[in-house]
C-alpha cells in the first residue's frame, strides 16, 4: 500500500535515471535510495516525496546522493527561453539570471542572446 502511495516518486526516479537506485518495503515503511545527477534532480524527488506524504512523512526513508555537486543542474535551452525564465524555473527569481550568465561566460557574451540546444550550467547559489 505504501508503495502505491509513492508510485509517483518511483516513476520520477526512473524518468530521471537515478543511478544505483533501489526500493524496499519493510514494516510499512518504503526505503528508497540512489544517486541523482544533480542537486536539482534530488530536490525534485524530495518535492515529490513531500507532495505524496506531507512535510515530514514517517512511512518513507530516502537516501538520495548527488553525483555532480559542482553545479545545481545542467539545462538545455529550449526555443523561446530567456535567462530570466530559466532563473525563475530553477531559483524562483528571474533576477538571478546574472548568476547563470556569469557561470556560462565562456559560451555566452550577451545575456539576451541564448540559443536552443545550448547546454547551460545552472550554478549552486
Amino acid at each position: 500500500m505504501v508503495r502505491a502511495k509513492y508510485q509517483g516518486v518511483l516513476d520520477l526516479g526512473e524518468q530521471l535515471n537515478i543511478q544505483d537506485g533501489d526500493v524496499k518495503e519493510e514494516n510499512g515503511v518504503l526505503k528508497v535510495w540512489g544517486t541523482a545527477n544533480t542537486q536539482y534532480e534530488k530536490d525534485l524527488l524530495w518535492d515529490s516525496i513531500k507532495a505524496a506524504g506531507g512535510e515530514n512523512p514517517e512511512d518513507i526513508m530516502a537516501d538520495i546522493k548527488v553525483a555532480d555537486t559542482s553545479v545545481y543542474h545542467r539545462h538545455t535551452v529550449k526555443s523561446g527561453e530567456t535567462l530570466g525564465k530559466i532563473a525563475k524555473h530553477y531559483y524562483g527569481n528571474p533576477s538571478k539570471y546574472q548568476a547563470i550568465f556569469q557561470a556560462n561566460s565562456d559560451i555566452l557574451k550577451n545575456p539576451d542572446l541564448i540559443y536552443p540546444d545550448q547546454e547551460l550550467i545552472i550554478p549552486n547559489l
